[in-house]
């Protein structure tokens, strides 16, 4: 199994062609979330290599397969460890996709090298977090600290709706009582709590609009779907809402999301040839 060792860290990834007789399309760097893992992507990379894409999809740190080092858990510390894994795989420009934290990793490294990141894609990301909702994260903070896994396993409960798939619930489930205690209470905190946490509004408008590339997000919400819309600097851009699903939008809805993608970069293609 492919690792790459970056020194205080060892990733665990998958690094997969594109399907022969397609392409040449930019390489895309899938990007899990908070206390998941690359298997999140499995319902999609098939797909994403049949339209021309080279798929790389790790584990970050503390997740997965990956080692667990005692810190280094913000958006800006994950990003970084994603810029030395292109540069182990000989990998100058990308279009990252990433879900929930992995939304504000990859945010973070388009605004730290921005030459490294053709476009973005964003899946309910967990930046942008309202007041309603930021007003209650200080409280699942101190949950998460004093109690972990049982803290993230409450807080887990509204990111669903009704129907989606018990097989979801249960491999999330499953992925947090698996992650280390020290990696939840380093991971979580660093997008909500300190001074340089921008998981809510307002501290994240100024991360948000300083994205130069082209960014689709899709939200599980509308609101924040026009939050983000009225900050985007490229024309490109896109913000639309799936207020049906839940959070994990791209495995509830695995087809749909390849399309919306898919029909995306083809927009860039065609302004690109304009």
């Amino acid at each position: 199994m492919p690792f790459a060792d970056l020194g205080d860290a060892r990733l665990f990834y998958t690094d997969d062609a594109p399907e022969p007789g397609t392409g040449p399309r930019p390489p895309l760097l899938l990007v899990h979330g908070f206390a998941a893992d690359s298997q999140d992507w499995a319902w999609h990379i098939a797909g994403l290599r049949a339209a021309g894409h080279r798929v790389i999809a790790p584990d970050l740190r503390g997740h997965g397969w990956s080692s667990a080092p005692a810190d280094g858990y913000r958006p800006e510390d994950l990003a970084e460890d994603l810029v030395r894994l292109l540069d182990h795989l000989g990998v100058d420009r990308v279009v990252p996709i990433g879900h929930s934290m992995g939304a504000m990793v990859v945010t973070a490294l388009a605004l730290a090298h921005p030459g490294r990141v053709e476009a973005l894609v964003c899946v309910d990301p967990g930046y942008g977090q309202p007041p309603e909702i930021a007003a209650f994260l200080p409280s699942i903070v101190d949950g998460v600290r004093r109690d972990p896994h049982a803290a993230v396993l409450d807080a887990e409960k509204v990111l669903y709706v009704e129907d989606t798939p018990a097989h979801i619930r249960t491999a999330h489930a499953r992925k947090i009582l698996a992650t280390p205690e020290h990696v939840l209470t380093g991971a979580f905190p660093a997008l909500f709590d300190g001074d340089d946490a921008w998981g809510a509004r307002p501290a994240s408008d100024a991360r948000v609009a300083a994205r130069a590339c082209p960014v689709l997000t899709i939200w599980a919400n509308e609101e924040r779907a026009a939050w983000e819309s009225a900050l985007f600097k490229h024309p490109a851009s896109r913000a639309v809402a799936w207020p049906e699903c839940g959070h994990r939008l791209h495995e509830e809805r695995p087809d749909r999301f390849l399309l919306a993608v898919k029909n995306w970069f083809e927009e860039l293609d065609k302004e690109k040839s304009a």
